[in-house]
């Protein structure tokens, strides 16, 4: 790796004493910060070969996304004015509807979004829907993983068996586009997991890690579900949850609400690994319990969750809960662009408060880049930019319209940026995207195989009326 200084930029470095440096530099060799201060300063003591012009701009650490979906990429915003289609599509694609092409082209399109918006970090379930994962067979996530180290970003990839009752129906596609379907118990699943493990966890560059993922049990499960299967469900996420304490994996899971946190406190599945996400319209005693047990939560402000209920951040993080932001991407009607989840949370905060000083600027970046880190386990690496730290950091252009004067440059950045704002990113000091644009991959010829795979697997499970979704042109109400 080329050592690197990147000079003249307004430097948020997000370190203990949160510094905001106005004329910076950063020196980066064998692909960790080693310097970070006054630009006079470290250019007199680190001379390097290449140089990285910062003037205009502002220099942070990389963005971090706590909780987002492999797979919908290829399905956003079909059926979106319907949970329960959207659900069901999901449910589809990602047990019988989907190949490792389908994978692998979702990943790359995936992976270069956040790329393109400065996430240089984030967390992707292997699947979705009411957290239905793709995990008959291995191929899919090597796919999956195979695409986004093509990227070149870092990513947590989560994998783990469906909900019980077993079997599950999966299928395989045959090259004469037929399927060859067959039932996939919990061991199957849990044989997959391990194999993903195996062979992607720590890797060779480090950036991608695999952590385990098992539903969401809530009061419904216990009255809907037959008795034996719901004490099957209990005895499965307690093996998992083992294997995420034996393997040291972040535990996370999908959809908590409404009691479900008492209830996965009461199977011991909460701690300072786990990560649950939504939280929405938790109990007092549940706020405490994520505080007492050091649990940290995924808040995705922009998500359908968040309109049916409320994730009471402000008093999560007041209990002393480590809070991130997700952007629960990429589905139904939202993107990877954490500089739209930041906005959005503060406002869905200060709405419900009725009170502008809520959540203020600068605890939301915290939300987006250390806490992040922190939530995942990983701030001894990641979430600020200090000598030691792996180098992902990014550059925001600064010289717009929207962004100018040249002042406040935190209140500038969150309240009024976007994802496109972004000019370079690097990840362990490799620059991956530099003007805007992809330094290791073709970006137009990922949308073209991500539109070519998308056809294909609408044409597979039928799902051209899911297209045809009513834009409401002069209505208020569908």
């Amino acid at each position: 790796m080329e050592d690197i200084l990147v000079t003249g930029a307004t430097i948020l470095t997000l370190d203990a004493d949160r510094r905001v440096i106005p004329d910076g530099a950063m020196a980066v060799s064998g692909g960790r910060i080693v310097a970070v201060g006054p630009r006079e300063e470290v250019e007199a003591s680190h001379p390097v070969a290449r140089i990285v012009d910062g003037r205009g701009k502002v220099l942070m650490p990389g963005l971090i996304d706590v909780h987002a979906h492999a797979g919908h990429g290829l399905i956003k915003s079909m059926g979106m004015t319907d949970g329960d289609a959207w659900e069901r599509i999901c449910g589809e694609v990602y047990t019988t509807g989907s190949t490792p092409g389908f994978w692998y082209a979702e990943a790359r399109l995936a992976s270069l979004e956040r790329l393109r918006f400065g996430v240089t970090c984030g967390v992707s379930l292997l699947g979705g829907g009411d957290t239905v994962m793709r995990t008959d067979d291995p191929a899919y996530g090597d796919a999956h993983c195979r695409g986004v180290a093509e990227i070149g970003t870092r990513s947590v990839v989560a994998v783990g068996p469906t909900r019980a009752p077993h079997p599950w129906t999966y299928a395989t596609i045959t090259e004469d586009g037929g399927r060859e379907v067959y039932p996939v118990d919990f061991d199957r699943q849990m044989r997959t997991c391990r194999a993903l493990i195996d062979t992607w966890h720590g890797g060779a560059d480090g950036r991608i890690r695999m952590a385990l993922v098992y539903p969401v049990l809530r009061d419904e499960h216990e009255r809907t579900m037959a008795p034996a299967d719901y004490e099957e469900a209990i005895r499965q996420v307690g093996l998992v949850r083992a294997l995420s304490r034996e393997a040291k994996l972040l535990f996370t899971q999908d959809g908590h609400w409404r009691g479900s946190v008492r209830r996965a406190h009461a199977l011991g599945l909460l701690g300072p690994d786990a990560l649950l996400s939504h939280a929405i319209d938790l109990d007092a005693d549940e706020i405490a319990m994520c505080a007492e047990t050091g649990t940290r939560i995924a808040h995705n402000p922009s998500a359908v969750a968040s309109i049916k209920g409320r994730c009471p951040a402000i008093e999560l993080m007041e209990a002393g809960a480590v809070v991130a932001l997700g952007s629960d991407a990429t589905a139904p009607d939202r993107s990877s662009d954490m500089f739209r989840h930041m906005q959005q949370a503060m406002h869905y905060h200060r709405r419900h408060y009725r009170d502008a000083s809520v959540l203020p600027v600068g605890k939301t970046l915290e939300m987006a880049t250390i806490d992040a880190a922190t939530a995942l386990g990983m701030e001894a690496e990641i979430g600020s930019l200090e000598p030691g730290k792996r180098a992902d950091a990014i550059l925001v252009d600064m010289r717009r319209a929207h962004l100018a004067p040249a002042n406040m440059p935190v209140h500038r950045l969150v309240a009024f940026a976007n994802g496109n704002d972004v000019d370079t990113v690097m990840v362990d000091g490799e620059i991956l995207l530099q003007g805007g644009r992809p330094t290791r991959v073709d970006p137009v010829a990922i949308v073209l195989e991500a539109e070519r795979e998308a056809e294909l697997m609408i044409a597979r499970i039928g799902a051209e009326a899911a297209l045809d979704i009513p834009a409401g042109w002069g209505r208020v109400r569908l």
